[in-house]
């Protein structure tokens, strides 16, 4: 990540837990004033969605360390795991959520007051507006931890969706309709859960070195063919830590051509990769002999 990919993130960080702070007392006290437990269930999630959004600053700041004798690969992967513990977050504030939505089912309350709604309302515009400006920030960036982060104002939105309906059932409908609340409260908690499996996944896949980065392999191989005497691509592996993807590629090259002049090649390579697609880290390059020029000549 470049110096202005890693100012953008932090920044988008701070956006994110200013926001969560700010929303979480609304919710805290609409909730409380307003008689909507879906409401209250809502400011717990945006409760712990600052600490994570602090996890995810801690994160960015120490994954962009440079590599060092330990880690000649950088520090990358500190992204994927503060995503796992993002997901932790996630998963207690939904259980929490059903575990009180339950327990106010059978509880008999006031109905939420109706100004809630408009509470609510302005709740969701902004955390949807906020999940699309993080998760473009996550693009540019190439951060999953951002990506995690720009997911949590999404299931933000959508629990005080659940909210909204849930109260607007309890008003329209009147006495004996008051848990619809409670309702949208579980519904919400069921939702946040779904989300955490779609954020884990790819963080657990970038853990475990999974190679499904097809269109960086795309990339890749077009510009490999554009360096003078590259005849060919054969293997290319990527993994990513952190931002970056690093890279294993084998490049076929005429046979006849001497050890010094494969190695100069396989530099020459590597420069162009580097200078042409920033995102990428440690590039690795198999110098392989052409095929047809070896059977020829074992002939």
């Amino acid at each position: 990540m470049s110096q202005h990919q890693e100012q953008t993130a932090v920044r988008t960080t701070y956006f994110s837990i200013i926001g969560n702070a700010l929303l979480a007392l609304l919710k805290w006290l609409a909730g409380f004033f307003g008689n909507s437990y879906a409401l209250i269930a809502d400011a717990i999630e945006s409760t712990a969605d600052i600490f994570s959004s602090f996890l995810v600053l801690l994160g960015l700041k120490y994954a962009q360390r440079p590599a060092d004798e330990n880690h000649p690969y950088g520090h990358g992967r500190a992204e994927p795991l503060i995503t796992f513990l993002v997901v932790g977050f996630l998963i207690v504030s939904a259980t929490v959520i059903a575990y009180e939505s339950i327990e106010n089912i059978g509880t008999p309350h006031e109905l939420p007051k109706p100004w809630t709604l408009l509470v609510l309302g302005a709740i969701i515009i902004w955390k949807e507006a906020s999940y699309r400006i993080v998760m473009r920030k996550s693009k540019e960036t190439n951060s999953s931890s951002l990506k995690a982060d720009a997911w949590h104002h999404r299931s933000d939105a959508i629990t005080s969706v659940a909210a909204f309906i849930g109260i607007s059932i309890a008003l329209l409908m009147g006495k004996g309709y008051e848990n619809a609340d409670d309702y949208a409260a579980l519904f919400a908690a069921g939702f946040i859960l779904y989300n955490c499996y779609h954020i884990f996944r790819p963080a657990l896949g970038e853990i475990m070195d999974e190679n499904v980065y097809d269109e960086v392999i795309e990339e890749i191989r077009k510009y490999a063919m554009q360096v003078e005497g590259i005849k060919a691509t054969e293997k290319c592996y990527v993994r990513k830590s952190g931002t970056k993807y690093h890279v294993d590629l084998h490049a076929i090259v005429n046979s006849e051509i001497t050890v010094r002049e494969g190695h100069t090649l396989a530099h020459r390579l590597k420069d162009y990769l580097l200078d042409h697609m920033p995102d990428l880290g440690n590039v690795m390059i198999h110098i392989e002999p052409n095929v047809c020029t070896w059977e020829h000549e074992a002939r």
